[in-house]
Formats: structure tokens, C-alpha cells, sequence
């Protein structure tokens, strides 16, 4: 195993399922990775090297403040990148 931020594959999966939702915003790739690393700026990072370090990082992730803090962090960043997109629509 590698170095991991958990908190990418968090993020990316919360992203998806939020847009999913929303049709007033761009989805491209390019966006979706804007608000990731928007996002992840404002989240502490989950590093892990081992199994044993992602299995217990991805318990940790299983909590209501941790999808409150994620949720409300993506949105922020969403809210950004609707008003200032990085290119053309």
C-alpha cells in the first residue's frame, strides 16, 4: 500500500452524489475537481499507509458530524464554483 488522504475518496464520492441532485451547476470534470480541492482544503486530511490504517480511518468517517462537516464543506465550495467557474459554460 501507498500514501492515502482518505478524505479524497470522501470527497469525491460526496461530490458525485450531491450534483447528482442539482442541475443549476456545471458537472464537468473540471468543476467537480475545482470544488474536491476547495473542499479538502478545509477538511483535516485522513493519511493512512496500511489496511489496518484505511479500515480504521473509514470507521472513523462513519459518524453525523463528519457527514455534517463534509456536506457543509462541499457546499461552500460548490457555492464558489457556480459563481466563479473556471470556464465557459
Amino acid at each position: 500500500m501507498e500514501l492515502r488522504n482518505l478524505m479524497e475518496d470522501e470527497v469525491l464520492y460526496a461530490i458525485n452524489r450531491i450534483l447528482k441532485d442539482k442541475e443549476d451547476i456545471c458537472t464537468c470534470n473540471k468543476c467537480k475537481l475545482d470544488i474536491a480541492a476547495l473542499t479538502l482544503n478545509n477538511l483535516k486530511p485522513k493519511y493512512v499507509v496500511t489496511e489496518k490504517g484505511e479500515l480504521y480511518g473509514k470507521v472513523n468517517t462513519l459518524n453525523y458530524q463528519f457527514d455534517a462537516d463534509l456536506i457543509t464543506e462541499i457546499v461552500k465550495a460548490i457555492e464558489i464554483v457556480r459563481n466563479e467557474p473556471r470556464h465557459e459554460y
